[in-house]
């Protein structure tokens, strides 16, 4: 039986032991409030703002 999985805000931060948090660049920001204004939203929330992360992070990956 599959388990459910935990919200973001539930889980424990994953970059505490990664290291420093680096922000989102101007067109990551730019996409995550277009994503947001989608959504009906005024201003990127968290799962927003770790998508864009996500997807940015997945790109420099597949370049390796």
């Amino acid at each position: 039986m599959a388990t459910a999985r935990k919200a973001p805000w539930d889980k424990k931060n994953p970059r505490a032991k990664a290291g420093k948090s680096r922000h989102l660049t101007a067109s990551q920001k730019a996409r995550a409030k277009k994503t947001a204004k989608k959504a009906g939203r005024p201003y990127p929330n968290l799962v927003d703002n770790m998508r864009v992360a996500k997807k940015s992070k997945a790109k420099k990956s597949a370049k390796r």
